[in-house]
């Protein structure tokens, strides 16, 4: 009998799911950060030393200085600020939405030391005498922008003008900001642009607390001024070791392409689920809108910053998130072929594919977390969005998405019809038969995976020397993360000519060998070996922004800083790496730990020698790609080994090379399609990230495309086929290999009706 109220419980919650998303969506949307490279703004790593270059620089130094910025970034109206300390003498400052750059990261950087000083240089006054916070911006009489300050001895200020007021002639009262050694009042004044801010004559004792800073101010510069004397001189000097601008019209236009690419590849991703799998396909698609919404919902009570990378990650979480369903589904679809009611495969099937599902989600979680120790900026948004994605969608895949499915199981509308799951009647065996899943037959069963181990074996083999050796010759395009120096984007509404651009370089005396173009000719990209300086910088942007309407996005890097982003690069593969063997070793066994991660980083390598070969640039955002593919294409390998190990359990022990080819050929053909169908999931969201997506995260998704093909043909014709290598062995050593040495799980393969 059908139980019609788990119907109505079903629609009720899907009706609840999507109420919820269609009415809440943009309050929680709103409460998103958005990151710089998506509204615009500017991000500057600063290395701290010591204003006096003796002195040393302590913790206690570094918070002085951050309370400074923090204080100079509120007068620049800018609305959630990052402000963190790195390391022992580094500070970054992301500053999203600012409006004027240049201003920004002049008032960030300026030391704003003010000093008073005789017509010789002598220092009679400095910023320590003036009331905090007592700095103006006004006009005097004669309707001059002026800045007026506040003494706090009045006394004191009367003693020097006393005493400057005698030395006439040179009777200037000479008010300095961020004076150096070297720096003369008597050199300066002869200048256009003097290097001291004002120098009034004084003919008389002044006996008043109020100070006017007067000279060719204007009103903005003179509020910018006030401002940097009201929050205070930083400790330290600050020297810009890498920094990164975004245009605000370039990020929005990158925020819009990247929608779209998401949703394109979301919309594949339903279609294929539901052609495959019709009735599991429409509720993996209804749990893929819930996971959607309650990561940008964690996001949102998180007060996390969305960057570029991270949308990337939600997109490409999407593709991840409905593995666990294809892995379950299939797994059910076996246990009705061997003729199980409705009830007991869906059981049966949820049971045995956690176990992968498992598996595979911490194999990714790892990776994810070793991307947001090592990853700075951008990538620890992207390592946060797919941690986030990860967890959620494990909750929704193997937690939501089964009680949905249970609802309609249990309520005995399902029953006797295999078509809802995409399975024919005709490949259906009667109960009392006594089949397996061990024993169901595949499309691949005449296929012999590990007759040709060694040619399969070989065949990589000549791959990566020949990898080698392209390396060695064409090595890889070092962006300016890793090889320093200094990245412009230039865009325009019209198509660019080389002639223009160097035309325009020529003007600010700024010429480079390196500019290509992207875009359809509408964005050029200009290179420099150097870290360009601040000055240069804001040179660069002005001109710019004035001869094509929008502000160039400009990246610089130190060598020093590409030196240790390269080698923190290093590290996370090779930590990332040995995790991944030591939990597979944990979970599996020590050879298959080996075998799995000999693959994984054959997938890697790929990616290197086919950036190398179309000398594709190599930044930040392609490393992530390659600990995400790791992280991710694992999942193949482990579904794999999990049935391969389910059918050595079934097999008791392993007495010749035979047994061991009998375990790996089953393992293989029965897990062909699932391994196909999961990587197609995500090669969706990659390639809609391609085609749609914005330029300046291209490579980053080129990097998963290769990365995730490669695993197709590694997992299957590498990972598996060593291991059968390194089993054979152990078999040449022990006589006999016991496949049940752990203790016996309660098996759920007996006939059940």
């Amino acid at each position: 009998m059908i139980k019609k109220s788990k119907i109505i419980t079903f629609f009720l919650i899907v009706a609840i799911i999507f109420g919820t998303v269609i009415f809440t969506a943009k309050p929680v949307l709103d409460k998103i950060n958005l990151g710089l490279d998506l509204q615009g703004g500017f991000e500057v790593l600063y290395q701290v030393e010591p204003a006096d270059g003796k002195s040393k620089v302590t913790n206690e130094t570094l918070k002085e200085t951050v309370a400074t910025l923090d204080q100079r970034i509120n007068t620049l109206g800018v609305t959630e600020p990052v402000i963190t300390i790195e390391g022992g003498n580094r500070i970054r400052v992301q500053l999203a939405g600012v409006t004027d750059q240049t201003e920004a990261r002049k008032i960030l950087s300026t030391q704003a030391v003010l000093s008073f000083r005789d017509a010789n240089d002598k220092l009679m006054m400095d910023g320590s005498d003036l009331v905090p916070g007592s700095a103006k911006a006004v006009t005097n009489d004669k309707n001059q922008a002026i800045v007026t300050l506040e003494m706090k001895n009045k006394d004191k200020f009367a003693s020097v003008t006393k005493t400057i007021a005698a030395k006439a002639p040179d009777n200037q009262l000479v008010i300095w900001l961020d004076w150096k050694e070297g720096l003369k009042y008597k050199t300066e004044r002869v200048k256009e642009k003097p290097a001291f801010l004002s120098a009034p004559n004084v003919d008389r004792e002044l006996d008043t607390k109020k100070v006017e800073i007067s000279g060719s101010f204007t009103m903005d510069s003179a509020k910018e001024l006030a401002n940097l004397l009201n929050s205070g001189a930083l400790p330290v000097k600050l020297t810009e070791v890498y920094s990164t601008s975004v245009g605000a019209q370039f990020g929005q236009d990158a925020l819009s392409e990247t929608v779209v690419a998401g949703l394109v590849g979301v919309i594949a991703i339903f279609i294929f689920m539901m052609a495959v799998y019709r009735l599991p396909g429409i509720i993996a698609s209804i749990t893929l809108v819930a996971y959607t919404y309650i990561v940008l919902l964690i996001l949102g009570l998180l007060n996390a910053t969305l960057t570029l990378p991270g949308i990337a990650g939600l997109i490409l979480g999407i593709g991840m998130a409905v593995d666990a369903n294809v892995i379950t589904y299939e797994r059910i679809r076996e246990e009705l072929k061997v003729g199980k009611s409705t009830k007991t495969a869906f059981d049966t099937g949820g049971k045995e594919s956690f176990r992968a599902i498992f598996d595979g989600n911490i194999s990714t979680l790892i990776v994810a977390g070793v991307l947001f120790y090592f990853g700075s900026s951008s990538i620890k948004g992207f390592a946060t969005v797919l941690i986030i994605s990860i967890l959620v969608s494990f909750l929704t895949a193997v937690w939501g998405s089964r009680a949905l499915m249970g609802l309609l199981v249990s309520s005995n509308a399902l029953n006797n019809k295999p078509g809802l799951f995409a399975v024919r009647r005709k490949d259906i065996h009667d109960l009392h038969e006594g089949k397996q899943t061990f024993d169901l037959k595949t499309h691949f069963d005449k296929y012999d995976f590990v007759k040709h181990h060694r040619a399969f074996l070989t065949t990589f083999a000549v791959i990566v020397v020949i990898g080698i050796v392209i390396l060695s010759v064409f090595k890889l395009n070092l962006g300016i993360d890793f090889a320093s120096g200094t990245r412009a984007e230039v865009t325009s509404t019209q198509a660019l000519t080389e002639e223009q651009i160097n035309k325009d370089l020529k003007e600010i005396d700024m010429p480079s060998d390196d500019v290509n173009f992207q875009n359809n000719n509408k964005t050029a990209v200009i290179s420099y070996k150097g870290a360009l300086t601040q000055d240069e910088i804001a040179k660069f942007k002005t001109h710019f922004k004035k001869a094509y309407g929008t502000d160039p996005n400009i990246s610089s890097v130190t060598p020093t800083v590409g030196q240790e982003l390269a080698k923190d690069g290093l590290w996370a593969l090779a930590i990332a790496s040995l995790l991944i063997v030591v939990y597979i070793a944990f979970r599996f066994e020590l050879s298959m730990g080996i075998a799995t991660i000999l693959s994984l980083l054959f997938d890697a390598f790929v990616i290197f020698i086919f950036f190398s070969i179309f000398q594709l640039e190599v930044d930040l955002t392609f490393i992530a790609a390659v600990l995400t593919v790791i992280g991710y294409s694992i999942n193949d390998t482990i579904v794999t080994a999990d049935r391969i190990r389910d059918v050595s359990f079934k097999m008791g022990r392993f007495k010749k090379p035979e047994d061991i080819a009998f375990a790996v050929n089953h393992g293989l053909r029965q897990t062909f399609i699932r391994s196909i169908n999961t990587i197609l999931t995500v090669l969706f969201t990659v390639i809609a990230l391609i085609i749609f997506g914005n330029e300046s995260i291209l490579n980053f998704s080129i990097a998963l495309l290769v990365g995730l093909v490669s695993s197709v043909f590694s997992s299957i014709f590498m990972a598996m086929q060593l291991w059968y290598v390194f089993k054979k062995r152990e078999l040449k050593k022990k006589g006999v290999i016991n496949t049940q040495k752990k203790k016996k799980r309660a098996r759920t393969d007996q006939p059940v009706v």
